[in-house]
């Protein structure tokens, strides 16, 4: 028995392994070298190698478009098929007398010819190629390469190829001109012709091959300089090939400096006559911002969010500035940030951060940049300051009544009024003198005066984006003011309302109403402020709640809990407590709002 399990292991070996690792063969028939009429004498100096390496790589071309038009790949399928083809391709240049060195020579590389999907814009079959060049492109060529009979017909043919190769290349910067003009001509010669692939017309025209002399003169008439064209165009030469090259490239930068030119002036233009005009706010240009940061360097870094990069930089004057990179430019194009720009501008209040200035650059290599500047805030974020536990109860006071003074600016004084929609913690920057200075709007929107928006898209940060907003896209001032009675349970508690909900523990306004309701108000306060005016603190506790209580209605307007805060009015008795936001029935809901169709939520900024 044990034997006969042997034995049939050692079958299977032999029928299945075995064939496996055998190497494949060539699907290429190089029969056509020896028949067709092509210029031999070129291979027959040895000692200058390269005419004759650009003659041999126009002839091996004839194989692979024949390989495409049988198989629909431009290229062979690994290097080992490659290797092999260039080994059959040697043995039948040597029946012609040409040296079998010369082989190796010119095609020291066998990966050129194996499939690459970046050698041309991600085209590999011919399908591809249709796709990428699409039914308008490609519609000239396919007309003007079917009959070649003539010295204008090819001209036409050739030029129709070139005009579709330098497209290719101008929509996709990772694409080589060399290699899609290949592409094109072997798409032309496989598909396109009808006279097929190793007919002397097509192989004299499309392909580049230069012919015996003979029939070089026989058919004069039809083709005339076609050579010289074809050598010029397809880069046989390699002088050719770098004049061609260098011609494309010209022609890309040249077209998109031209494109470049005309859309910045209109944005710039746009930018300074409708928003940066009376305002102070400063063009930049982006070669100042690059002198400021050292170039943008790792050391300048000061800040990184989902949205943009922030940097330290210091102007000529010795100012010190902040400037913040958006970097999501994809969904956030340039009329989003002109139209922040736009609201940035207007702000002129000494708790709300001002625009220093912004700018707009592009360049070959690094692509769209767009910046804003600022002063830059030496004391951080408020979520910074609250991670280090130092921060004394008049600084939390006087923190709160900013940011409450910054809100009552935009929601009264400016018309249209501003709802910020991304009040937190981390946007919330202090200068050298521990003043507030509300950050980053970014997702501000501006309302109407006599009614509340709905949007159905929903922007914020999770943990401090009113529950009917998130819920229902209903915009108010109330939604501000539902965040800013957040933030001043952190500031008071000095918990992180992020880190609350992250873990199994109830949302920051759960835990202060269930203290309060306990008669424990020691408890909410931060530690280090527990020695502080008690009454007055718990009064900042109490217009707390009340700003973020679960039900607008209930809620203050920022006018009124400003006076409240600074003890204009008094506080009223606090309603019902609300529905737990901890609960999972509320948790749940409120998820599935935040994550409705178009809504998306921030974890980000320290700087706009």
């Amino acid at each position: 028995m044990e034997n006969h399990v042997r034995f049939l292991l050692l079958f299977l070996f032999i029928t299945i392994l075995l064939p496996a690792a055998a190497p494949s063969s060539c699907p290429i028939n190089f029969s056509y070298v020896q028949t067709i009429p092509w210029n031999t004498s070129t291979c027959t100096n040895t000692t200058n190698k390269q005419p004759c390496c650009s003659t041999l790589k126009t002839i091996f071309h004839i194989g692979l478009s024949q390989h495409l038009k049988q198989t629909s790949f431009f290229q062979l399928p690994n290097e080992n098929t490659s290797s092999i083809c260039l080994s059959d391709f040697q043995e039948k240049l040597t029946t012609l007398s040409i040296h079998p060195s010369l082989v190796p020579s010119c095609f020291p590389n066998p990966s050129q010819f194996v499939t690459n999907s970046s050698t041309c814009a991600g085209v590999v079959t011919s399908r591809d190629w249709e796709q990428k060049v699409n039914s308008v492109r490609l519609s000239p060529m396919q007309t003007l390469c079917k009959d070649l009979d003539d010295q204008t017909s090819c001209n036409n043919c050739i030029a129709a190829s070139l005009k579709v190769a330098i497209q290719l290349t101008i929509d996709n910067p990772n694409a080589t001109e060399t290699g899609c003009f290949s592409f094109a001509s072997l798409y032309a010669a496989a598909v396109v012709n009808p006279e097929g692939t190793t007919d002397v017309t097509t192989i004299g025209c499309i392909m580049g091959v230069q012919l015996s002399s003979e029939v070089a003169k026989g058919s004069s008439k039809k083709r005339g300089k076609v050579l010289e064209v074809v050598f010029t165009l397809l880069g046989a030469v390699v002088g050719v090939i770098i004049v061609f090259v260098l011609m494309v490239v010209m022609y890309r930068k040249w077209e998109k400096r031209r494109k470049e030119n005309v859309y910045h002036r209109e944005i710039e233009n746009g930018i300074r006559n409708s928003v940066l005009t009376n305002t102070g706010a400063k063009w930049f240009h982006i070669s100042e911002l690059e002198r400021a940061t050292n170039r943008f360097s790792r050391r300048n870094k000061v800040g990184q969010g989902g949205d943009g990069v922030v940097y330290k930089g210091k102007l000529a004057d010795g100012t010190l500035i902040a400037v913040k990179e958006n970097l999501n430019l994809q969904s956030k194009g340039d009329e989003e940030f002109c139209y922040e720009v736009d609201i940035i501008s207007k702000i002129k209040h000494r708790n709300l951060l001002a625009l220093r200035g912004c700018c707009i650059s592009s360049d070959n290599f690094k692509g769209k940049r767009r910046f804003l500047v600022y002063d830059f805030m030496p004391n951080g974020n408020l979520s910074y300051q609250l991670s280090l536990g130092g921060l004394t109860w008049p600084q939390r006071k006087n923190i709160i009544l900013d940011v409450a003074k910054g809100l009552a600016y935009l929601h009264y004084e400016i018309k249209p009024p501003v709802y910020h929609r991304d009040i937190k913690a981390t946007n919330i920057l202090l200068d050298s003198k521990m003043n507030a200075k509300l950050a980053d709007f970014g997702l501000a929107m501006q309302g109407s005066e006599d009614q509340s928006p709905l949007t159905t898209r929903v922007a914020g940060t999770y943990g401090y984006v009113a529950p009917e907003y998130a819920l229902y896209g209903k915009l108010t001032e109330k939604s501000d003011v539902y965040s800013f009675g957040i933030v001043i349970l952190e500031i008071m508690s000095g918990r992180k309302v992020l880190d609350t909900l992250n873990s199994s523990a109830d949302a920051i306004t759960d835990w202060v109403w269930t203290l309060a309701e306990s008669g424990k108000m020691m408890e909410i306060f931060d530690e280090s402020i527990r020695e502080g005016p008690g009454k007055i603190m718990e009064r900042f506790v109490h217009v707390g709640m009340l700003c973020a209580h679960a039900m607008a209605a209930l809620r203050p307007t920022i006018a009124e809990a400003l006076k409240m805060l600074e003890g204009d009015t008094d506080v009223p008795k606090l309603p019902d407590r609300p529905v737990p936001l901890g609960h999972a029935s509320f948790q749940s809901s409120l998820l599935h709002g935040l994550q409705g169709s178009g809504r998306s939520m921030q974890h980000v900024s320290s700087y706009s």
